[in-house]
């Protein structure tokens, strides 16, 4: 094909595109869940006849960063970025470090007095959360971008939530229909607990997020409970759109199962942190192990808290068996899976335990190693590894069960499992639900 008919050929594909705006915080470099899901999104809805066009802040304020994620974002994805402002920069200033934010001050054991105001101020006064200020200046911005934009709908997705009065705002001004996308609770949310909410404040929140459940044309969430939950306090046509993984992030080498060793290497991935609790593993792998030397290897793969580097340090046995790499980019994990026969999931052990499904179930599931969950028995993660035979689930307190399990694995007991319909959790079949839905709702 010469040059000039490529051209062609790629005017008549995106004049044949419907164009839709998608209002995200976190889009890479910035890593985690809430990034790969829309990355994707966004990377499918192409071949479903929707062209991206992502809306971003010029200078957000990430807590962790993949610069290698700025590759996966398809050339012809048009992203807008315009600049915000967040108190967090005021705040640092003030105490002359870190932290990025309120989350990371809320682990602390003696938090100081501006430590406990910062949380104060967070929970109380900037709701819906500290990126409010983004909200009038961005849809400012967007009514002007969408008179020179034939539009056909409008995505936000939160948290933050402040995301979703964009979106409301900006089809209160324009018309264009709106998906809002919740990828955690809202006026329900577990992390609100933390922040010493007022009564007004309770109630604010609450305000918001009825006139987001009125205003949207639709509503998205992640699982199950998070749907039944939102519909419980007034939503209406909720679906549920799944996390999933990318066939191209998937090495071919992680179609072998994996190696045998004298050493059992087990790995965790993502973060560590208050509400994750390893430590009932922790306690069950050396009940198992403690007597041995070098038969098993356990790598948290990601920020963990101060509790698990302090335990590392202190006792000699972990110190010896437990390996921490710190965060790695998306790509790397994958060689970390690699060399596993076991994959650690921990779920949180809070109000929203029951609908968390962590995007890295998905990946953890796609590469064929047994799962060993700790979480809610009757939550929607333990409803897809019981389904698929991926592995096993205990609640967080069963360290006897733990132990059990441990001790058959080490004797090669539920080492592997056969997919099956793996491939339902596909990004790209996935992308299709989210494609069927926007045609739903588009102009006519």
């Amino acid at each position: 094909m010469s040059f000039k008919q490529e051209i062609m050929f790629l005017l008549d594909f995106f004049l044949c595109m419907k164009r839709v705006l998608i209002i995200t915080y976190y889009w890479p470099p910035s890593a985690g869940s809430g990034v790969q899901r829309w990355l994707k999104f966004s990377k499918y809805l192409p071949e479903f006849g929707w062209q991206p066009v992502i809306f971003t802040p010029e200078n957000p304020d990430f807590a962790l960063q993949d610069p290698s994620l700025e590759k996966e974002v398809d050339k012809h994805t048009e992203v807008l970025k315009f600049p915000i402002w967040e108190p967090y920069q005021l705040f640092r200033t003030l105490k002359k470090q870190q932290p990025k934010d309120t989350a990371s001050i809320l682990e602390y054991k003696d938090p100081g007095m501006l430590d406990q105001l910062a949380v104060w101020f967070r929970g109380n006064l900037l709701i819906p959360d500290p990126r409010l200020f983004w909200v009038k200046p961005s849809v400012s911005f967007l009514a002007s971008i969408c008179e020179q934009n034939n539009f056909e709908a409008i995505i936000t997705t939160g948290p933050p939530h402040s995301m979703h009065l964009i979106g409301r705002n900006l089809k209160r001004k324009t018309g264009i229909p709106w998906l809002a996308d919740f990828r955690d609770p809202w006026s329900n949310w577990e992390f609100l607990d933390t922040l010493k909410l007022s009564q007004f404040a309770r109630k604010k929140h609450q305000k918001l997020e009825s006139s987001v459940f009125e205003e949207a044309d639709s509503l998205v969430t992640i699982s199950p409970t998070f749907k039944n939950e939102m519909q419980g306090i007034g939503a209406k046509n909720v679906k549920v759109i799944l996390n999933g993984f990318d066939t191209a992030d998937i090495p071919e080498t992680l179609s072998k199962p994996a190696s045998q060793s004298s050493v059992l290497e087990i790995v965790y991935s993502g973060v560590i942190d208050g509400i994750r609790d390893p430590f009932p593993f922790l306690r069950a792998l050396k009940t198992v192990f403690g007597e041995s030397t070098g038969k098993v290897r356990l790598t948290f793969v990601g920020r963990v808290n101060e509790s698990i580097k302090t335990l590392v340090a202190q006792d000699s046995w972990f110190k010896a068996h437990i390996a921490l790499p710190g965060y790695v980019s998306h790509k790397t994990v994958f060689s970390f899976y690699e060399k596993a026969q076991l994959l650690l999931l921990i779920l949180t052990n809070t109000k929203n335990a029951k609908g968390n499904i962590p995007g890295k179930l998905f990946e953890y599931m796609a590469t064929g190693r047994e799962i060993l969950a700790l979480g809610d028995p009757k939550g929607d993660s333990a409803s897809i590894i019981n389904s698929s035979g991926a592995g096993k689930v205990f609640a967080h307190q069963d360290e006897e069960g733990l132990v059990q399990f441990l001790r058959g694995f080490a004797k090669g007991e539920n080492q592997g499992w056969t997919k099956s319909d793996i491939q339902n959790y596909s990004r790209k079949n996935i992308t299709q639900q989210l494609a069927l839905l926007l045609e739903g709702i588009a102009k006519t």
